[in-house]
């Protein structure tokens, strides 16, 4: 693939960006022979999707080529790095692809016997297992590992927390030993209190935050991706459980104050990234959808395509556009500083240094 050349305007500073693409790298000298491919517009970092299953559909079953296709959809989208938060099939496969989507792995969920969908990740009959069980799932990701917080409990009926304090005290221990960081997927409120004392790193969804929980995260610096757009989903979640009416009620409950807890959040400091949740409910290849429902939580423009592009990827360890990096990135048209609009209309996106649309 010969090389590239763009030049473009630098949305963050305003500055002047000149990069070259050869050998599927970033190069901020020049190269010889380069075609100019691109010589003005707004050039922004690949987008992040924090939290995303390419091995998951409804039905499970998804095969690699399957998982294959729906990576694809998302870096249509601009989706260039993704934070695959579990999944029931083994995605390394993909690293083949060498102009698809960069991934960061979870292994698989870890979770309790009936407590949470069956069959999409580890289920744990003695939960004092549980920090073997990270370590395990440590070792089958790519840094991350991922525990079900809280989900309805049939006794209870509502949600509640999986995992004792002292279980998880010794699941944090066990990821940060095994060089991992560690997450929790939880809806509600009760579980939260825990896991931030345990030390996660992380919180997915997360819409029963109060106002002293917020303020944990930003003293212990632990990050949110409160996936908007699966949110959303919350009320036809509740509809279709009518066996449990309290979880019915809890449900429509964290949905109605939803926007205000993550508002709350965002206004405190915490450190919230973009994640679709895509591969239950949520299509692939939405990522641009979740970027602009920051911006109804009182991100500016510029603050929301951070929060979905060089933020996270600061956050993930990602390079974004700089000398040597992968050539993961967009060319706009229109400023995305004024609006997140300019990403549903790129004039390019190069993911692994190749034009997609070239490569469609």
């Amino acid at each position: 693939m010969p090389a590239e050349h763009y030049r473009g305007i630098d949305p963050f500073t305003g500055e002047q960006l000149e990069l070259w693409v050869d050998g599927g790298r970033i190069w901020t000298e020049p190269v010889p022979g380069a075609q100019t491919v691109s010589d003005g517009g707004w050039i922004v970092p690949g987008l992040v999707d924090a939290h995303n299953h390419v091995g998951i559909a409804p039905g499970l079953g998804v095969t690699v080529e399957q998982a294959r296709g729906f990576a694809a959809q998302d870096a249509r989208a601009g989706a260039l790095l993704i934070r695959e938060v579990g999944s029931p099939v083994d995605t390394h496969p993909l690293d083949d692809d060498a102009h698809g989507p960069r991934f960061l792995r979870a292994g698989k969920h870890i979770a309790r016997p009936k407590r949470y969908l069956r069959d999409y990740g580890v289920e744990l009959d003695d939960p004092d297992l549980l920090a073997d069980e990270v370590r395990r799932q440590a070792a089958a990701g790519d840094g991350w590992v991922k525990v079900v917080g809280d989900w309805i409990d049939r006794e209870v009926g509502d949600l509640a927390p999986l995992w004792t304090r002292a279980q998880l005290d010794a699941a944090a221990t066990a990821a940060h030993e095994s060089g991992a960081r560690i997450t929790a997927h939880v809806f509600g409120h009760d579980a939260l209190p825990d896991l931030i004392e345990a030390g996660f790193d992380s919180i997915e969804h997360g819409a029963g935050l109060t106002p002293e929980l917020i303020d944990q995260l930003v003293a212990r610096d632990i990050a949110l991706v409160p996936t908007l757009i699966q949110v959303e989903n919350f009320p036809g979640i509740a509809d279709g459980a009518d066996r449990f009416p309290a979880y019915q009620r809890n449900m429509r409950a964290l949905y109605a104050r939803s926007r205000e807890v993550f508002a709350a959040a965002r206004e405190a400091g915490v450190a919230i990234y973009a994640g679709t949740d895509a591969g239950g409910f949520v299509e692939h290849g939405r990522i641009v959808d979740e970027v602009e429902a920051l911006t109804g939580l009182g991100f500016s423009p510029i603050e929301a395509l951070a929060a979905s592009s060089c933020r996270p990827r600061e956050w993930l360890g990602a390079d974004g556009i700089v000398h040597g990096a992968r050539a993961d990135f967009l060319v706009l048209d229109d400023d995305p500083a004024q609006s997140v609009a300019a990403l549903r209309r790129p004039r390019h996106i190069v993911c692994g240094g190749a034009r997609l649309a070239e490569l469609s």
